[in-house]
Order: structure tokens, then C-alpha cells, then sequence
């Protein structure tokens, strides 16, 4: 068969690669077309845009950059009608794949959505479009399934979550060697930064997060390049021999740190899952920031205290997020009682999130239902 597969960010890249691989295993005749990265096209895929040129963040940002979007979806419409996919699979990255399943529907593609649009935070109006738009949804986290079929009526299948996937197979790096290759210092503790993937959320993020390296002068902060940025951007940022950075091996600096402070999204069930305790980070421009607040409704804005409908973890949050409150709960994650219990949550965590297999399990039932 044939599918054409849209992701648009670098999480979607990770999980799209391995949803390509799990195709290909359940159909060794598969012939896919993507949008999405570096590691969909190594999985197999025929990589038609990379997400590097869609990658806009923020309600400014994309005003600003309004006539690419509408060129992507007028060459998108176009490159899926030329190709003539059996089925249509989109990851993640709501704002652009529903209007693109609003078309397709209109055409008569088969569509399935992986990484559902995460509805029940904001806007959750969508869910008409979605109902008629969408033929299959697979679900990733365990609230979303009684949030899709109690309160809105429609099925869909809860496939596990892919990080367990992603992350689950991955060997420990050796600690020496990881240090020696990435300039470190031999024996100081790590902790980890990790201001996201977009140029506007890490130069937010960076400046604050650095702002505590003095008061923890035994410890090496190290900054997670993202793949989507040059190492040029990174520059003013690494000054000082405390401050240390690693370019796309942010799970094996997760696999070595002692603590980490995070920007919210993703990387904040990443970061729970190699069981590394954690500050949840955020922070917009000012008016992002209230017309953000106006639409989600969640009381908290972590995937990790999300599922487990607690607080497991500290989030700092817009004003609050500055180096008085990040050293405060930086110190009690580093020792004692506080990071026992985010230890224990973690355990709980992992367990709600369904054990291995999501792509395996959503690639099996996008071939058994075409």
C-alpha cells in the first residue's frame, strides 16, 4: 500500500521514524511519502519537506509567516493528489493536519491521526471537525481515550505511548566517554538543560536557566542542542567553564544527569521516563502569553503531572519562572525527600502509559483497516 505521513516537528520526526519502521514490518511492500525530518527519510521514508521549514511557535510568529503556511498547504494538497496515497497519516502538529484532513475527507482519503491534537487542553470545539474528519484516531496517553469517547462520543484506540518505544531500547552511554567527547568535566554531576527546539522558546528559556549555574558551582549544566538549530545559534550562550553543551544526544545526556530543568511540551515525559527529577520550565512573549491563557483550561501544563492528575513536578510558570524560584526548586530536587517522591511518581508514570509497542500496534491497525 501506499502512505503518505505528515509530521512537522521533531517529536513527530522521532515518532514518525519508528511508525515508517513498524509500516514496513506489517507491510514489506509499503511505499511512504513524508513530511517530517532526517530520521523519517533513514526509516524509509520519501521525505518531501523537512520540518525545519515549518517550525513556527507562538500566535505572532505565525501571523508572521502566514503566506509559507499557505504555500505549504496549497503544495501539500497538490504533492498528496499526485502521489494518491491508500491511506493518509498525520502526527501531531494539529493547526496544519486538520486542515489538511478537512480537505482530504472532501476527496476521499483515507485519514488517521497518531498523536492526537491535543483538544482537551485548548479549543475543544475541534472535535467536530475531527469527528468529521477523521476516520481512525490513535491515542497515546491514558486520559485521552475516556476524554475522546465519554465526553465526545467517538472511538479510538489507545496504542501506548512511543516514548516507552523510543527510549526503552536504548543502552546507558558510557560515562567517561560521553564526558571526553563533549568537553565536560570529569566528575561533576550533570544537569541537564533543555529549552526546547524553537530559536524564540530557547532564547526565553536559555537566559533564565543559566542564571542559577552560580549558585550550584559543583555542579555542570549542560545545554541539549536541538537538531532544528545551528550550533552558531548556541554560542553566546556557552560562556564560562560550567556551562557545557551536547548537540543531538539529548537521551544520552538525560541517561547521565542527575536533574534537569525543562521547557514544558514532550521533553517533560521524556525527562520523567529515563527517571531524571526535574523543574518544569515556561515562558512566552507577553502577548502569547495571555491569549494562551485565555484558551487552556489544564491545571497544570506538564504531560507528566497531567497524567498522573498531580503535582509530581515543580512548574514555573511565566512571571514565576526567574532565578530566585528556579534556584528554590532546583535545591530540593537535588537531594532528600522531594526527589524520592518524584522517583516514586515516575514508577507510577510509566506504568500508566502502557508498556511497549505503540508503533507497532498503530501501524498494525492502519494496515488491518485500509
Amino acid at each position: 500500500m501506499k502512505y503518505y505521513i505528515i509530521a512537522g516537528e521533531a517529536s513527530g520526526d522521532l515518532h514518525g521514524s519508528n511508525l515508517i519502521k513498524a509500516l514496513k514490518a506489517k507491510d514489506p511492500e509499503a511505499d511512504i511519502r513524508c513530511w517530517g525530518g532526517d530520521l523519517m527519510q533513514k526509516a524509509g521514508g520519501f521525505l518531501v519537506k523537512h520540518y525545519k521549514e515549518m517550525a513556527f511557535m507562538g500566535f505572532l510568529e505565525v501571523l508572521g509567516n502566514i503566506n509559507t503556511i499557505f504555500k505549504n498547504i496549497k503544495f501539500c494538497k497538490e504533492d498528496i493528489l499526485s502521489f494518491q496515497p491508500d491511506q493518509l497519516i498525520f502526527i501531531d502538529y494539529s493547526g496544519f493536519n486538520l486542515r489538511i484532513a478537512k480537505w482530504a475527507k472532501e476527496n476521499n482519503i483515507k485519514t488517521n491521526y497518531y498523536i492526537a491534537p491535543q483538544i482537551w487542553a485548548s479549543r475543544e470545539g475541534r472535535i467536530e471537525s475531527i469527528k468529521r474528519d477523521i476516520d481512525a484516531m490513535y491515542v497515546i496517553l491514558p486520559f485521552e481515550k475516556e476524554f475522546y469517547e465519554q465526553k465526545h462520543n467517538f472511538p479510538v484506540n489507545f496504542v501506548g505511548h512511543p516514548l516507552i518505544d523510543a527510549i526503552g531500547d536504548r543502552k546507558k552511554p558510557d560515562d567517561t566517554h560521553f564526558r571526553q567527547t563533549n568537553k565536560l568535566h570529569p566528575s561533576k554531576p550533570i544537569i541537564a538543560l533543555l529549552p526546547g527546539s524553537r530559536k524564540q522558546e530557547v532564547q526565553k528559556m536559555l537566559h533564565v536557566m543559566l542564571s542559577v549555574t552560580k549558585a550550584f558551582p559543583e555542579y555542570q549544566f549542560v545545554i541539549a542542542g536541538a537538531p532544528s538549530l545551528d550550533m552558531d545559534f548556541y554560542e553566546p550562550f556557552l560562556k564560562g567553564p560550567q556551562v557545557g553543551f551536547v548537540a543531538n544526544r539529548t537521551y544520552d545526556l538525560l541517561g547521565l544527569s542527575h536533574a534537569a530543568l525543562v521547557t514544558s511540551g514532550t521533553a517533560t515525559l521524556e525527562t520523567a521516563l529515563f527517571k531524571v527529577p526535574q523543574v518544569v520550565c515556561y515562558k512566552a512573549n507577553w502577548i502569547s502569553y495571555q491569549i494562551a491563557k485565555r484558551i487552556i483550561t489544564l491545571e497544570y501544563i506538564s504531560l507528566v503531572n497531567l497524567i498522573m492528575k498531580k503535582e509530581v513536578v515543580k512548574e514555573l510558570i511565566q512571571d514565576d519562572l526567574n532565578t530566585k524560584n528556579l534556584t528554590s526548586e532546583l535545591l530540593k530536587i537535588l537531594d532528600g525527600k522531594q526527589r524520592k517522591m518524584i522517583f516514586d511518581a515516575y514508577e507510577d508514570l510509566e506504568n500508566k502509559l502502557g508498556g511497549i509497542g505503540a508503533s507497532a500496534h498503530t501501524a498494525a491497525l492502519i494496515v488491518e483497516n485500509a
